[in-house]
């Protein structure tokens, strides 16, 4: 039988045979060096705070190969390039249903395979009309954020839409700091770490002066047309990718949510200090204590505010487990690795992993034995 390709993702990882890995940070592993593991491990570079539509495009291209092309309604819609990078041959150009591939991603790059897989049924890449959703063999997530996560509130995305900052807020700061960065377009720099927004063209040689004012002021660019990651993470935009997404019955779906909480009397507090990295510790405190604003109507019918305080710094493991909203397909919860046997496609099988986001990617060290049984 021809070989079966494994996709490990930024969000991505590894079930058996080719793997590729997501994002790269300067010079650096995301996965710590797992992808050599095994030699047939492709790493795609993709932008860090592009829309998950975005992302699921170059991929792609980045396996077939040829120019990414963004498609001309979304892009008009969202005010960027048509076109983007070229990929002169493509690192997997074979791929298609005879030759499947296993998907990996960790964080908002489960939603980006599962965005890729519905393109292929949809059949939404010019020039390929014979892509089927069985390109895809399964799907694995490393804390994947499925239902969005309560995290973008925290930072600055207003509750009461999902689309829009605050004012004043962290990610007003960061918003301002990307601008710039992809505004001054320096080469050294640009090569080292990339956001991912090229084709919004905001590099000083096409927009000047004036351009950057307008980015800066919130009247152009993927903050301004909402193309970009935090949107897609919220609760209402992750509902609304949820909503157009499938679960194909031929493909395998496996998920490892993650916690660093537990209850004391009833109250949701994180789960210990030393278990937790020291960037994500109060992070944990913060999401573990979330109240949906009283005076804002809450994101579905249903919600609890409970239901969302368990987490790992990042997402809420409500959140992690499989795509809940708004339509919950069959899953099933394996706490002894035998409970899933015989394994059956069309069902998300999950695990409830006590660690936190982070524990898995960058630092080989600090997940120790566990980092190998994952992997493994």
């Amino acid at each position: 039988p021809p070989p079966q390709y494994s996709l490990i993702w930024d969000s991505s990882f590894k079930l058996d045979l080719l793997s590729i890995i997501w994002q790269k940070l300067g010079g650096f592993s995301y996965f710590a060096g797992a992808e050599k593991k095994d030699e047939r491990v492709l790493v795609p570079d993709l932008g860090s705070l592009t829309g998950i539509y975005d992302r699921a495009r170059e991929l792609f291209y980045y396996l077939k190969g040829g120019q990414v092309d963004y498609g001309e309604e979304h892009s008009k819609a969202y005010g960027h390039s048509q076109f983007g990078r070229t990929y002169e041959q493509g690192n997997y150009p074979q791929w298609d249903e005879d030759h499947p591939i296993h998907f990996v991603g960790h964080s908002a790059g489960a939603q980006v395979v599962r965005v890729l897989q519905q393109m292929l049924a949809d059949k939404k890449f010019k020039g390929y009309e014979d892509t089927s959703e069985n390109w895809v063999l399964s799907i694995t997530s490393l804390s994947g954020a499925f239902n969005g996560t309560t995290r973008t509130y925290f930072d600055g995305m207003q509750p009461d839409d999902g689309k829009t900052m605050k004012p004043l807020s962290l990610l007003q700061l960061c918003r301002i700091g990307v601008i710039i960065y992809d505004w001054l377009d320096i080469p050294w720099l640009k090569d080292y770490y990339n956001f991912g927004f090229d084709h919004f063209n905001m590099s000083r040689k096409k927009l000047g002066a004036w351009g950057l004012v307008e980015c800066l002021l919130g009247n152009a660019g993927p903050f301004a047309t909402g193309d970009w990651i935090l949107t897609d993470l919220t609760i209402q935009g992750s509902m609304g990718m949820n909503s157009h997404l499938q679960t194909f019955p031929n493909t395998f779906y496996f998920s490892y949510a993650t916690k660093r909480t537990t209850k004391i009397l009833g109250v949701t507090v994180p789960s210990g200090i030393l278990g937790i990295h020291p960037l994500l510790f109060i992070r944990v405190l913060q999401m573990s204590q979330w109240r949906h604003p009283p005076d804002v109507p809450p994101p579905y019918k249903g919600y609890r505010d409970e239901d969302w305080q368990e987490n790992d710094g990042a997402l809420n493991t409500i959140s992690m487990t499989h795509p809940r909203l708004p339509i919950e397909p069959p899953s099933r919860l394996v706490v002894n690795d035998s409970d899933c046997l015989p394994l059956q496609p069309g069902i998300w099988y999950y695990k409830i992993v006590e660690a936190d986001h982070i524990l898995f990617i960058v630092n080989r060290e600090r997940a120790g034995v566990q980092f190998d049984l994952m992997y493994d």
